[in-house]
C-alpha cells in the first residue's frame, strides 16, 4: 500500500504575521513548525503501514526550510519526502496549492491513498486536501476520525459529522482529511532521527513537472486578500461601582448605571 501524506510548514500560531500589501503569511524569518493538524495524518498513514504493509511518503510544498518538517516526517517512520518548491508557487492560494500539490502527486505516481489533515492552522480553510482530490478526480472523505479497514481494494473510514458517525466505504485510490480522533500523533525517535539524515529529499519545480505557468503561485490563484485589519479593543468605558458600601452606595451605582445606558440609548 502505496500512501502519500501532504504536509505544510506553518508559522508557531503565536508568530503568525500577515503581508498587508499581498495578503499572504509572511514565511521567511519566522519560526515554523510541522502543521500540528497535519501530524493526525501522518500518525492514521503510519498505522495502516504497520497493519498492511507498504510505504509512506511525506510531501511538501514550500521554501527550502521546509525540508525541516519533511525530515521530522521521515524521524517519525515516513519511508521518503518530497519538497516541492520554486519561486513560481510563492503566495499560492488554495486553489493554486491543490494544482500544484496534485502535479506532484502525479509526478510521485503508483499511490493507492492520499490523507491530509482536517486543515491547516496558519489559512485554516480546509480547502488543499478536497481540492487534491477535485484535481485529482479522486473519492473523497472529510473528517475521517477513524479507518475500520482497507479490504479487497477498498478503505472503509468513519466520517465525523455533527450528528455522529458516518460509516463509509470508498474505492482506492481515494483521499481523506483525518481529525484528531483519528489517533495521538507518535514522536520521532532516535532512530528515526539518525535515519532521516541520510535520506536525501527530492525537489519537484516547475523544471521537472508538468505545469501550466498561469496556475502557479500569486498570479494563478483565483482569490485574493483586498484588506487586512488587525482587531481593535476599546477600553474607553465608564467604571461604575458601589464602593460606598451600603444601600446608599448600591442605589448610586444603579442610577449611574441607568443613566449610561440611556445615553449611549441602549435602554
Amino acid at each position: 500500500m502505496k500512501i502519500i501524506v501532504p504536509i505544510k510548514q506553518v508559522p508557531e500560531s503565536s508568530k503568525v504575521k500577515m503581508d498587508p500589501e499581498t495578503g499572504t503569511v509572511i514565511r521567511t524569518g519566522v519560526e515554523t513548525v510541522v502543521n500540528p493538524l497535519d501530524l493526525y495524518a501522518l500518525e492514521a498513514a503510519l498505522r495502516l503501514k504497520e497493519q498492511y504493509g507498504g510505504t509512506v511518503t511525506a510531501l511538501s510544498m514550500g521554501p527550502p526550510q521546509a525540508k525541516r518538517v519533511l525530515k521530522e516526517a521521515e524521524a517519525m517512520g515516513c519511508d521518503n519526502a518530497v519538497l516541492v518548491s520554486d519561486r513560481k508557487f510563492g503566495g499560492a492560494d488554495t486553489w493554486a496549492t491543490s494544482y500544484t500539490l496534485a502535479a506532484a502527486v502525479t509526478k510521485i505516481g503508483g499511490f493507492d491513498l492520499i490523507i491530509t489533515g482536517e486543515r491547516a492552522t496558519d489559512g485554516d480553510t480546509a480547502q488543499v486536501g478536497p481540492g487534491i482530490a477535485a484535481h485529482l478526480d479522486l473519492p473523497l472523505a472529510t473528517y475521517v476520525s477513524k479507518i475500520r479497514e482497507v479490504k479487497d481494494g477498498r478503505i472503509y473510514p468513519e466520517r465525523l459529522t455533527e450528528e455522529g458517525y458516518e460509516q463509509l466505504s470508498l474505492p482506492l485510490p481515494c483521499l481523506l482529511t483525518v481529525v484528531k480522533e483519528a489517533g495521538v500523533p507518535r514522536l520521532p525517535t532516535l532512530s528515526g532521527k539518525i535515519r532521516s539524515r541520510e535520506l536525501e529529499i527530492p525537489l519537484y519545480s516547475t523544471e521537472n513537472m508538468d505545469l501550466k505557468e498561469e496556475f502557479l503561485g500569486l498570479k494563478g490563484s483565483p482569490t485574493k486578500v483586498v484588506k487586512i485589519e488587525s482587531p481593535k479593543v476599546t477600553r474607553g468605558g465608564k467604571l461604575v461601582n458601589a464602593s460606598e458600601g451600603g444601600e446608599v452606595g448600591l442605589k448610586k451605582a444603579v442610577d449611574a448605571l441607568m443613566a449610561l445606558l440611556q445615553e449611549r440609548s441602549i435602554i
